[in-house]
Parts: C-alpha cells; sequence; structure tokens
C-alpha cells in the first residue's frame, strides 16, 4: 500500500526540502515508485529535481483551486520512478481561497486519493508555517517525518508542531503519527552537535523513534540543487548521498518489519 509521507517542521533551515527531495530519490533508486508533492509556494522541491517552476501551468495549485486534476499535474522527472506535482509562488494565495471553501482542510487528500496504488511512497514537502497548506499536508498524510536541525535553537517551536498535529488528530479525526525524527545538518565531533543530538532524545523520550541515520552538514547537499538534481545523482559518493541513501533503506527495512533496533 502507499504511504503518505509529510516532510514537516514550521522552522526554516532544518533540510525539509532537502530530505524530501534526497529521500525520496533514494528510494526511487532503490525501485521504489516515488511521487513528490511540492506543497510549498517557494517551489524549492520543484527546482530540486529540475523543473523549472516558473513554467508550469499545470501545479499543485490549480489541482487545490479545481482548475487541473492530479493526473493532468503529475510530471516524471529525469530519475526513473520518480515523479513530481509542481509548485510556484501561485501557491502563496491559495490559503485564502482554501478558506472559503466547505472542508478546506481535506482538499489535497481528497484530490489524491484516486492514486494511492501507483507509488509505494508520496512525499509532501511542506511550507515552514502552520496554516492551512500545513494542515491539508498533515490531513492528507499516514505518518510525518520531521527533520530537526543540530543547532541551539531546534526545539523551537516543536510544541506548536506537535500541539497542531494533535489538533488534527482530535478534531478533524485524521492522525497521522511521527514516522519519525531526523537530525540533520549534525556534526558528531562537535559538543553542540552532540547536545542537541541529547536534547531531542531527552525532548521525545521513548515516545516516538528517532532514526539511527543522521544528515551530516555537506557542501555537496547545498550545492545540488542549484544545478536542479537531487545531492544522489549530483554527487553519488559524497557523505550526504551516502546519508540519504542509508536512511531510505532503514526506512525500507522499518516498513519491512525488519528488526531495525
Amino acid at each position: 500500500m502507499t504511504e503518505i509521507i509529510a516532510i514537516l517542521n514550521q522552522k526554516g533551515g532544518c533540510g525539509k526540502t532537502t530530505t524530501a527531495v534526497n529521500l525520496a530519490a533514494a528510494l526511487a533508486l532503490l525501485d521504489r515508485k516515488i511521487l513528490v508533492i511540492d506543497m510549498d509556494p517557494q517551489g524549492n522541491a520543484t527546482t530540486g529535481l529540475g523543473i523549472d517552476k516558473n513554467a508550469q501551468e499545470n501545479t499543485i495549485y490549480s489541482i487545490l483551486s479545481g482548475q487541473s486534476t492530479v493526473e493532468d499535474s503529475i510530471i516524471n522527472t529525469e530519475i526513473p520512478r520518480l515523479d513530481l506535482i509542481p509548485s510556484n509562488i501561485d501557491l502563496s494565495g491559495a490559503e485564502l481561497e482554501l478558506s472559503k471553501t466547505i472542508g478546506p482542510h481535506s482538499i489535497l487528500k481528497e484530490s489524491i486519493h484516486g492514486f494511492l496504488n501507483s507509488y509505494d511512497y508520496i512525499f509532501i514537502d511542506v511550507p515552514p508555517s502552520l496554516g492551512l497548506l500545513t494542515l491539508n499536508s498533515i490531513v492528507a498524510s499516514d505518518s510525518v517525518i520531521i527533520p530537526i536541525q543540530a543547532e541551539f535553537y531546534a526545539l523551537e517551536g516543536m510544541a506548536d508542531l506537535i500541539q497542531a498535529m494533535d489538533l488534527v488528530k482530535t478534531r478533524l479525526n485524521s492522525p497521522s503519527p511521527i514516522k519519525g525524527i531526523l537530525l540533520t545538518l549534525y556534526d558528531s565531533r562537535t559538543r553542540l552537535g552532540r547536545d542537541v543530538y541529547n536534547n531531542v532524545k531527552q525532548y521525545f523520550g521513548e515516545t516516538e523513534y528517532i532514526f539511527k541515520t543522521t544528515i551530516p552538514r555537506n557542501v555537496k547537499l547545498a550545492e545540488a540543487p542549484s544545478h536542479g538534481l537531487p545531492c544522489i545523482v549530483y554527487d553519488e559518493e559524497c557523505s550526504g548521498t551516502e546519508a540519504y541513501l542509508k536512511l531510505a533503506d532503514e526506512i525500507i527495512k522499518m516498513d519491512d518489519g525488519e528488526d531495525n533496533k
């Protein structure tokens, strides 16, 4: 069955889009069929997969506004088994428009329902906010991955994020459990990195799964989007590529029920 996973954190700069693009590409290289939905008006996931966001007429905005279908809006990327529903600045006005509709929180879920058997994983790159686009993403998802940057303010705002997820679960009857907490921009050699890692474990305790894989601070991960490529295509041997392939393998083993402890 298809699993819909929202990549979620209301803080910018935590590696959210980097994770959506590279994890999707890594799983595609491991023979999984993947769809990325770019729900961020900045369209960074679209650009990161080599698609000119400003040249697209059929986008996630046109789907949400009823101007196009999902089928008309899916783009095949240059990576086999990896498809994309793009986004651009048009999406910035969607929250106001959605708020005027009936059931505004579930429009994305209803739109993609017919494609649930077409993919192994659907990743939603969620904007860094707690607005209606984010709530749509949570409602539509089966689970959530939360990237957390290894920096001093890493856990700032986390209570608000968890509260928003609980709100979706209780009031909208659409639970999206945390699939895993992913530490990004991590350097185990620094005291700060180790302290943040320990703080994350203390914050979530035994209630949430923290991925064993961590994503390092890596210049190739930063360079790759400017070339319109996931890092695992841009540089197959860098530490960033190695980390996301390891994360993809960890997720596959998790979902196959293998012992991941």
